[in-house]
């Protein structure tokens, strides 16, 4: 398979691979699949690897991770590339990957020019070097949430994929999912009247994911880890292992805590159901919060709501004082509550209606995973763009800085993409890099 360079349109492939091309194991013949190289081994990326795997269109052949192997995940589970590793040859009988095939270092990778795709399953830190590289390689990207560190680094990495007209799908699979799509439908087609409010709640606090939580101790960094290539950008930092794997989500210096690692998801469903996927608010106001002292090493918040208007007066609450998941509210009363497996109103009888054709309907992906193959294949859009990922948590990074700034009220522009009169919120729009890293 070809993959595409930099160009305005993704390449088109054939979704339909005829019978005459396909393997002896009854598999897409090796010039007909997507290569693919997955970039960060631990927690998410060997779970969303996994369904690549199962995907005959798909060969991986490549993995890279700072960490050749630890415990230390989710759970203390194993990750690194050792292990990804042997997820792949598990999968593969007559296609092993070798020590050639796995490198801690992701321009390795990218240097590549059998690789059509890759997964970005990094912390959140890394992802605009990560997939700003990929982009201009002509590599297609399957990325994960949060899509960004700093809402300059998400405009970047939105123009760079838009530049090499490769095909980007964001890690945001609640779009993929029946209840939030139904959810949605009935909201757009008016079964609770004009929606007036969106309550979207998320949680709170400092879970200790790795279970090594409390070694906050600076320790020596453990053989097979390139700890300065995992910092990348970020300050400088001793080791502890409870910096790493999965708790790295509740430092300032890696990610937003809960406010961008659940944001990123129910902030998303807000934004397309009232299609404000290519913009956002204008105002933040009612603000409220609770972070650790700045020295801790948890120090995210773990408390937090806000209040976001747009320009059409919709209101859009925020935070963990919400009921969890993403409510929409209508006229007379009338409500749509949507999670995760769960789809819920008042009345209790309109979850019950019938969306026929004759109404709006919305993309249908009922496979996240396997939505990307098939626009990498086809050349469409798929079900979670980038930029529709930017938009979504550039309002989670906003609600961050202005209870950081401790602001009562922060008025933003979505086309210039400025914060109005706010030179101290303007300047965490970015952040410096750590030599020798640029964003550029």
């Amino acid at each position: 398979m070809k993959t595409a360079a930099a160009a305005s349109t993704a390449v088109a492939v054939p979704t339909i691979i005829p019978a005459s091309a396909l393997g002896k194991d009854g598999r897409p013949a090796p010039s007909e699949r997507m290569t693919l190289g997955c970039i960060g081994n631990g927690n998410n990326g060997m779970n969303w690897m996994r369904n690549f795997l199962s995907d005959d269109r798909v060969q991986v052949v490549a993995v890279c991770d700072v960490n050749k192997y630890s415990k230390g995940y989710w759970a203390d589970r194993e990750g690194g590339r050792d292990v990804a590793r042997a997820e792949v040859n598990k999968r593969y009988k007559n296609q092993s990957l070798t020590e050639k095939d796995c490198y801690p270092d992701f321009r390795e990778l990218l240097a590549r020019k059998d690789i059509d795709a890759v997964q970005i399953a990094t912390p959140d830190h890394w992802h605009a070097l990560h997939v700003i590289h990929a982009a201009r390689a002509g590599k297609h990207i399957y990325g994960q949430k949060p899509l960004s560190l700093t809402i300059r680094e998400g405009r970047m990495m939105s123009d760079a994929v838009k530049k090499a007209g490769v095909t980007f799908q964001t890690g945001s699979q609640q779009r993929s999912s029946i209840h939030f799509r139904k959810g949605i439908e009935l909201v757009r087609n008016g079964f609770i009247g004009k929606v007036h409010t969106i309550k979207v709640g998320l949680p709170g606090g400092h879970p200790d994911y790795n279970k090594h939580g409390r070694e906050k101790e600076e320790t020596p960094v453990p053989e097979g880890l390139d700890y300065k290539l995992w910092l990348g950008p970020a300050p400088e930092a001793f080791y502890c292992p409870a910096r790493l794997h999965v708790n790295w989500r509740w430092n300032l210096d890696y990610s937003g805590g809960q406010v961008t690692d659940w944001g990123a998801h129910h902030i998303d469903i807000a934004q397309w159901a009232m299609k404000n996927q290519k913009t956002g608010p204008v105002s933040f106001t009612n603000l409220k919060g609770h972070f650790p002292p700045r020295s801790e090493l948890y120090n995210t918040a773990d408390r937090y709501d806000w209040e976001c208007t747009y320009k059409d007066g919709l209101k859009l609450l925020v935070g963990t004082g919400q009921k969890g998941g993403v409510t929409f509210e209508g006229e007379d009363g009338k409500w749509i509550h949507t999670n995760r497996g769960r789809l819920q109103s008042n009345p209790g009888d309109i979850v019950k209606s019938k969306i026929d054709d004759s109404m709006e309907r919305v993309y249908v992906s009922n496979d996240h995973v396997r939505n990307f193959v098939d626009c990498v294949f086809s050349g469409k859009e798929p079900i979670a763009p980038i930029e529709d990922a930017h938009r979504t948590i550039s309002i989670a990074h906003l609600g961050n800085i202005a209870l950081q700034l401790e602001r009562e009220t922060l008025n933003w522009n979505p086309e210039k993409e400025v914060v109005v009169n706010d030179a101290a919120a303007n300047k965490m729009l970015s952040r410096p890099y750590r030599a020798p890293w640029k964003l550029a």
